[in-house]
């Protein structure tokens, strides 16, 4: 093996790995773009941003993914399921020996990163790929300490992606040609078939959601930010679409992080040192400082459509996937917190675009509420967005990130609630979907009266308002909001037809009931009863 760059002291041996090409240690990211390109995996933007193509995964494949069942103590944490599916070590250690027989006399790109701000709770990692821009798409994202660090550290978790192998499922076990596997004993994860990057990125979170929790440390899927003034610290859970990077990005307030978190008895720590955000209909007018980002040399960008000529991009086509995706460290934006750390949250936005147009836009909830919504991480499936679906349908992501999940989501609640007691956080209910009626008949909650919510709600000027019950959820719906229109607080007086809206309540209801029922066996009687009644 020839090495470029000082190889780690913990050598690839390790892994087994034997009689590889060039194997390049800690590469900086001019070197992984001019490999990129040198390789054919990608070509450079106007602005010299590495652009790919993922080929056919565009995204996610969650079918694709399991966990080895070594039948450690330890493992017996894990809410074995269709979420977290077992893998046998035999059908672990076959795939793993043709990785090895797939990676010789291939060149090699290893980053030796760390997931996690907090001293205490960070968790080294390598990250072995074939493609340049893979690793380059991860040491955008997580965290990079110095040369010196990490040359010298011996990673505490390993993944090794291949997209170049595919399995063979009636031999290896495996759905399809593409496979994650996570061994929570040999703290390794293996990636094949798949080009996606998000893979490695939220196999980072699915370890991280394993290993902290039973430390007594909170992960979250989330965004987080402080404000500049006061210090105070606000999370913003909430699925694919539904406001939560948005609504992060604060000119008065300093950004900690855009999506995975972690919360500890002395704050809030981010897990990352960049973002991924979703690029499709990006604009320089309504998100500068993502714009920004990806228009300079270091950033990667997936699956965008560009002119082969000039290179310019068309952000708002959808040619291969509406999934288009941007990568970038956190430091390509303005107004971060450097540390990656902030103190225990004053307030928690749960966000869900509620396409039926019953959730109110804005509501509080008590603890047992908030554990509630929180494990239920419902959004709406618009029209058109899956084939079949004609008319608006419940989402329900556990946790709001139930793909990451190793564990029963009410550990996740329990913690949640725990920390939220402890810390006296208001918790609010923030629907940024539809009002006036559901999709198609009625329009998208106004942004700047969403923006204006959350502003009352940080600034404290919700402390004093009164609230009034509304009947189908047990939602706290405040009478009055400085910045917005009273008449739109509460969803029903939004519809014309009122008896429409309570035919649509209650069934929005009964889909939050006919949801839970599945963590019931494991839920405290306190957080079932605080969903909706039957």
């Amino acid at each position: 093996m020839e090495n470029v760059g000082i190889p780690g002291k913990y050598g690839l041996e390790n892994y087994g790995i034997k009689n590889a090409g060039k194997v390049y240690w800690n590469a900086v990211p001019a070197i992984l773009v001019e490999e990129s390109v040198k390789r054919n995996e990608g070509v450079l933007s106007p602005d010299g941003a590495l652009m790919v193509n993922t080929g056919k995964y565009t995204g996610r494949s969650p079918n694709d993914k399991f966990i080895v069942d070594n039948g450690t103590e330890e493992e017996k944490h894990i809410d074995w399921g269709k979420v977290n599916v077992k893998m046998s070590p035999e059908h672990f250690n076959k795939i793993y020996d043709k990785v090895l027989g797939y990676v010789q006399n291939r060149d090699l790109f290893v980053a030796d990163l760390v997931a996690g701000a907090d001293p205490v709770y960070r968790l080294p990692m390598r990250i072995i790929t074939e493609f340049a821009w893979s690793n380059l798409f991860i040491t955008d994202m997580l965290i990079r300490p110095s040369l010196e660090e990490r040359i010298g550290q011996v990673p505490g978790f390993t993944i090794i992606c291949v997209p170049g192998l595919e399995a063979i499922p009636e031999e290896d076990g495996t759905h399809s040609g593409a496979f994650i596997i996570v061994n929570f004993a040999k703290k390794l994860v293996l990636i094949g078939g798949s080009h996606y990057g998000g893979e490695i990125k939220k196999s980072v979170f699915t370890v991280m959601n394993f290993i902290l929790p039973l430390k007594g440390v909170m992960t979250m899927h989330c965004s987080a930010n402080v404000d500049k003034k006061t210090g105070d610290s606000a999370l913003f859970f909430g699925l694919s679409g539904t406001g939560k990077t948005t609504l992060s990005s604060d000119p008065n307030r300093l950004l900690i992080g855009d999506d995975e978190h972690g919360w500890s008895d002395t704050g809030i720590f981010n897990f990352e040192g960049g973002c991924y955000a979703k690029m499709i209909k990006l604009s320089k007018e309504h998100e500068p400082l993502i714009w920004n980002a990806v228009h300079r040399f270091g950033a990667l960008l997936e699956n965008v459509v560009y002119d082969p000529a000039t290179r310019v991009i068309d952000f708002d086509s959808d040619a291969r996937t509406e999934n288009t995706r941007g990568a970038y460290p956190i430091h390509f934006i303005d107004g971060i917190v450097e540390n990656g750390l902030g103190p225990h949250p004053t307030n928690i936005f749960m966000l869900t675009a509620d396409a039926t147009g019953v959730l109110p836009p804005l509501s509080k909830l008590d603890n047992n509420q908030a554990m509630y919504y929180f494990m239920s991480g419902y959004t709406s499936k618009l029209a058109g967005t899956e084939r079949g679906i004609t008319e608006p349908q419940p989402n329900f992501s556990a946790c709001f990130g139930s793909p990451f999940l190793p564990l029963h989501p009410s550990v996740y609640a329990e913690l949640l609630g725990k920390k939220i007691h402890e810390h006296h956080a208001n918790v609010w209910l923030l629907n940024t979907g539809w009002s006036g009626g559901p999709y198609g008949i009625g329009k998208r909650f106004s942004l700047p009266y969403t923006r204006a919510f959350v502003t009352a709600a940080l600034n404290g000027e919700m402390a004093n308002v009164e609230f009034v019950k509304e009947p189908f959820f047990g939602l706290l719906i405040p009478k009055t909001c400085p910045g917005v229109p009273s008449d739109v607080l509460n969803p029903r007086n939004t519809w014309e037809d009122k008896a429409a809206y309570d035919v649509a309540a209650k069934k929005l209801a009964a889909a939050f009931i006919e949801n839970f029922k599945k963590y019931e066996a494991k839920t405290a009687k306190d957080i079932i009863e605080a969903g909706p009644k039957a």
